[in-house]
């Protein structure tokens, strides 16, 4: 179970509040319009290049994608352990992280002009690899989908891409709102379980509220189910589980094995609407627990999902 709850708490957003386009500030708000690209990251910090970055390490796989989306991953000469997508960025060099702590003597001898963390990243390991003389922006996961087009616009400026990340948030927008007019026929909203880790089937975890799995959830015509409970991230019991009998049971831990036939042959699940109906799916969970470009594909995905008769 370690493993498997490693993967997603690691990616989820801490203290947000996914409700609406809130007013507050973004992270990376350009703070001076001169000749070197100063912006505003995540911890509040200034962080100033005199130039584009040219040599770059990730240290998250939500910012390695976020490069490649705006044409910056031939620029990458580094990578955190659980960067795998796009293909071929396996091939980088690989400095750690997850389960091992990262290879600091790696990442001076890569000597990289920007080091890109994000929050499966501590404000101590951001401090050390400063210490060390190398420029980090910190990447905070978003709070609504204006947050990440914020982000994609601060990786273009910082990479000297500004002009791809125009038309990936373009484009990006344009996707979210032909979903949201697909959604906006539907008639019934159907109560979503999102499973994200099962390894006790009495009492599975699930994302709750203000998490941007909820909101998704939500945008896509769903009713999360995980909504009732008080804790973004926490555990359901069997018995409140079947008490909300969930519409539609979505397996985001279906990469560890679990199928809709395993989760039928579960003790006391068997009396829930979705598995008697057959409405358990399997999901790929690195759409939504990577906050990256790759969240749009999430929407889209969860939509197809919840209301494939408005896709047909």
């Amino acid at each position: 179970m370690k493993r498997k709850f490693y993967i997603f708490l690691s990616f989820v957003v801490i203290g947000l509040t996914l409700v609406g386009c809130g007013t507050a500030p973004s992270e990376g708000t350009v703070a001076e319009q001169t000749a070197e690209i100063s912006l505003v990251d995540g911890l509040g910090r200034t962080v100033t290049l005199s130039s584009p970055a040219t040599s770059i390490v990730s240290l998250s796989p939500s910012n390695t994608e976020l490069l490649y989306a705006v044409g910056a991953g031939d620029m990458m000469v580094g990578r955190d352990s659980f960067s795998d997508y796009p293909e071929g960025v396996s091939d980088l060099p690989d400095i750690g992280g997850g389960y091992s702590e990262y290879n600091l003597e790696m990442l001076v001898d890569m000597d990289p002009d920007l080091v890109l963390a994000a929050e499966i990243n501590t404000a101590e390991l951001v401090q050390s690899i400063e210490d060390l003389g190398i420029t980090v922006f910190y990447i905070s996961n978003p709070i609504v989908l204006d947050d990440l087009y914020t982000t994609i616009e601060n990786v273009g400026i910082l990479t000297g891409n500004e002009e791809n990340a125009q038309q990936l948030i373009e484009q990006s927008k344009q996707r979210v709102e032909m979903v949201v007019d697909a959604i906006s026929q539907v008639e019934n909203t159907p109560v979503v379980f999102y499973e994200l880790d099962a390894t006790d089937p009495t009492k599975p975890y699930t994302p709750g509220p203000d998490t941007f799995y909820s909101t998704l959830i939500n945008m896509a015509g769903g009713k999360n189910l995980g909504d009732s409970l008080s804790a973004s991230w926490a555990q359901i019991s069997l018995e409140e589980l079947v008490l909300q009998d969930p519409d539609l049971i979505l397996l985001g831990d279906a990469v560890w094995g679990i199928t809709p036939e395993s989760v039928g042959e579960r003790e006391g699940w068997n009396t829930l609407t979705a598995v008697q109906q057959g409405n358990v799916l399997p999901f790929d969970d690195n759409l939504l627990a990577r906050p990256g470009p790759r969240l749009i594909d999430g929407l889209e995905a969860l939509a197809q999902a919840i209301h494939p008769e408005a896709f047909k």
